[in-house]
């Protein structure tokens, strides 16, 4: 058949792109480097805000089936001490929740429900280079598991080949950072003792997370930032600093799994990427996904981000009946990066803020500014529900979450100078400012301020 549209990578964001494309008429070639089942160590919790987004594109029943568990929010733990952060979901039917699986599954289900479409093409192949005539992408070139070469043609090509992608460098700012590193491990047989709730602790030197992925299984997520060693899986260092550094700092209801964990060897490491999301318009292609916008997975919400960028491109790409015109559709499709932003700003910043903030430091009046997070946010209340109705991106407002951080900031400084100031006590509080303004406004500078607050002009 004719291709309209090309899409590169079935991850979770191309396999939803091809079902929401497919079912609108479009004519779809998706070609995937591998389409067996794939067991990644991230993209295993869907806050609620991307639910709601499968719900809008039809993908909802894609967690069933798949011994995914719901997820209603977070317990937070700081030297010991605990508070439940539970998701606005009052609102909502019963079903709208967070999701936690295992990756691989989802995007299997995701993979057959855009196969099941005739007008929706999957094919197993490795995109070598994008086809280019006079700055024109015009398709692919791609080459299948037994050697042989193709070329594929479609006025629209969108790559979404995850954040290993050797295309994006000819359609976006390359630039890439490594903020830390994930040492994962499975968790069996245990219970959480926040049942349903994701468990972020508030360690040294930096946050562990734990979340249910099936009905006998917890992942366990180790933050090691960059400025640290990594230490070596292969001759037991690994395991060695996750007895010695970290059991000591997890709830002593896990202890015991985590330890066998360990002792199981199962280890395994990955990089964190932070990747901006700083397009070069190109006429017939874009970019989608892990390939285009990626940050500190801490928040889990990345698939969100992914899967709300899909609904905006598809209400674009509905009224038009031919895509041919390449510079014409490129000018058009400007408008995309626009109208993305409120959704995908708030979350980035929320993503890369919070990573700061948890994290642990040199400097007193960071330190200051952590504990005071956790205090805030263990008020309850208007204090919990803001900042976790941003989170899980029910209200992914950016001066909501700028107004929530400074309230952070200024609640630290109230605790400080009330009710005996002292000129050590004001200096302390006056530094917090200053730490909180380095955190948030560069995140923001970076994410654009004109697009992020104003992206209707």
């Amino acid at each position: 058949m004719e291709t309209d549209i090309i899409i590169v990578g079935a991850g979770v964001a191309g396999s939803a792109l091809a079902y929401t494309l497919g079912k609108d008429g479009r004519r779809v070639h998706v070609i995937e480097r591998d389409l067996s089942l794939q067991d990644r160590i991230v993209g295993e919790l869907l806050q609620p805000g991307g639910y709601l987004k499968l719900i809008e594109l039809g993908l909802e029943d894609c967690v069933e089936e798949i011994d995914a568990q719901q997820v209603f929010g977070y317990a937070l733990y700081k030297n010991g001490k605990s508070t439940k952060l539970s998701y606005p979901l009052e609102s909502f039917d019963s079903k709208v929740s967070g999701r936690s699986f295992h990756n691989g599954r989802f995007v299997q289900r995701m993979r057959e429900k855009a196969d099941s479409l005739p007008n929706v093409r999957l094919e197993e192949g490795t995109v070598t280079s994008l086809l280019e005539v006079k700055g024109t992408i015009n398709g692919v070139h791609y080459k299948t598991k037994n050697g042989e070469e193709f070329s594929a043609y479609a006025p629209l090509t969108i790559v979404c080949d995850g954040c290993f992608s050797n295309l994006r460098r000819s359609l976006c700012n390359p630039k890439v950072e490594i903020p830390s590193c994930f040492v994962a491990l499975i968790l069996e047989n245990c219970e959480l003792p926040y049942a349903n709730h994701g468990h972020v602790i508030l360690a040294d030197p930096s946050p562990i997370l734990f979340y249910r992925i099936s009905s006998s299984e917890i992942r366990c997520l180790v933050d090691i930032p960059a400025g640290h060693k990594l230490p070596s899986v292969y001759n037991g260092e690994m395991a060695a600093y996750l007895k010695s550094v970290v059991a000591p700092q997890i709830p002593p209801e896990l202890l015991e799994s985590f330890n066998s964990a360990i002792e199981k060897g199962k280890i395994r490491t990955m990089p964190n990427r932070s990747m901006p999301a700083a397009p070069l318009p190109t006429p017939g292609a874009l970019l989608l996904g892990d390939a285009f916008n990626m940050r500190h997975p801490l928040t889990g919400g990345g698939m969100t981000v992914a899967l709300s960028d899909i609904v905006v491109l598809r209400n674009l790409l509905r009224p038009l009946r031919d895509l041919n015109d390449a510079s014409a559709l490129c000018e058009y499709l400007k408008s995309f990066y626009s109208l993305r932003k409120p959704v995908a700003s708030t979350i980035n910043t929320l993503a890369g803020a919070l990573y700061k903030v948890f994290s642990s430091s040199s400097d007193p009046a960071q330190n200051e500014m952590r504990q005071a997070c956790f205090d805030y946010l263990s008020l309850g209340g208007a204090f919990s529900e803001g900042p976790i109705a941003l989170l899980s991106g029910l209200n992914p407002r950016p001066l909501s979450l700028v107004f929530h951080f400074f309230a952070v900031a200024m609640y630290g400084v109230g605790r400080l100078i009330f009710p005996l100031p002292s000129a050590k006590r004001m200096w302390m509080g006056a530094r917090m400012i200053q730490v909180a303004s380095g955190i948030i406004f560069p995140i923001v500078r970076a994410e654009g301020v004109k697009q992020m607050f104003f992206s209707k002009t």
